[in-house]
């Protein structure tokens, strides 16, 4: 992978941001709508409902009793399976499959680099006037604990594990989503089963077997898209999430560890652009060296 040795020496111990390619990375820090996201649930649900009025009318595949079973049932399991807080918390995590923080890697790395140049110049101090401009809470915090004078390895210490545990979040969310995705076909199939039952306790009447089937397959079709069309795509798209925002994050501990250490303004640079891929990478340096 790209990152593998660039990263190497960071995070001794962690790989799992790092075993991903980096994304494109675009604006310094600003939230924006995945339109991806967005798209896709809307396509996705306008297709299956257009094919279904194709071939016959969507009011038969409208049950609220089914979706009770379904939805009911599958927020109730998922609420044995973990504890209420953790249920929850991924509604609130869930919000980061629909925006997403859009950092610049470039614009990053100059930031890192006019930090290096200060620093040597004025000294650490002299960039305490420059965290309140700083619209991200980690940086800010990494920035802080080099200009307290705190050593570089207790500064790694503190914001690696800072990123496991907001990595550790991020998993569990996409977990219960997870979670969910198995009991959605679940709790269909139980209501499918409902179905069945009610059906063969009238089947005096032959005329009514075919109507009662389709409606208790209804709760399947019900179990299928919920599973399918809305927890696993938003499991991944949050895992996926959590790797990027790792990897940002790494990008910015290097920074700060080079500042702490008052390495090069080039040097810095050098080090941050391998976390970017090559052809994003644009140096300050070609034209007007230090």
């Amino acid at each position: 992978m790209i990152l593998a040795s660039s990263q190497k020496g960071i995070f001794p111990c962690r790989g799992s941001a790092r075993d991903s390619n980096p994304a494109v990375i675009r604006g310094l820090l600003r939230g924006l709508m995945d339109l991806a996201t967005l798209i896709g649930i809307v396509s996705a649900f306008a297709l299956v409902m257009l094919s279904i009025m194709m071939g016959s009318g969507l009011g038969i595949f409208i049950d609220v009793p089914s979706a009770m079973i379904v939805i009911g049932g599958t927020l109730g399991a998922t609420m044995i399976h973990y504890p209420l807080k953790d249920v929850l918390s991924v509604f609130r995590v869930m919000k980061n499959v629909f925006f997403s923080r859009v950092w610049s890697g470039q614009d990053l790395i100059n930031r890192f680099v006019d930090f290096s140049k200060k620093s040597r110049r004025e000294g650490l101090l002299s960039l305490e006037r420059d965290l309140d401009e700083l619209d991200d809470n980690f940086l800010r915090r990494g920035l802080q604990l080099a200009i307290d004078g705190m050593e570089p390895d207790a500064i790694r210490e503190i914001l690696a594990t800072e990123i496991d545990y907001q990595q550790e979040r991020h998993r569990a969310g996409a977990e219960i989503l997870n979670t969910m995705a198995n009991f959605f076909p679940a709790m269909g199939m139980i209501g499918t089963l409902i179905g069945l039952i009610q059906m063969l306790r009238t089947m005096e009447d032959p005329s009514t077997i075919g109507p009662a089937m389709a409606l208790a397959l209804v709760t399947t079709f019900y179990g299928a898209l919920g599973s399918n069309f809305v927890c696993l795509p938003m499991s991944g798209k949050l895992r996926k999430r959590s790797q990027e925002e790792a990897l940002i994050k790494e990008m910015i501990v290097a920074g700060i560890l080079a500042i702490a250490n008052g390495e090069n303004p080039r040097i810095v640079e050098q080090k941050l652009h391998a976390f970017m891929p090559p052809q994003s990478r644009e140096s300050r340096f070609q034209a007007h060296p230090i």
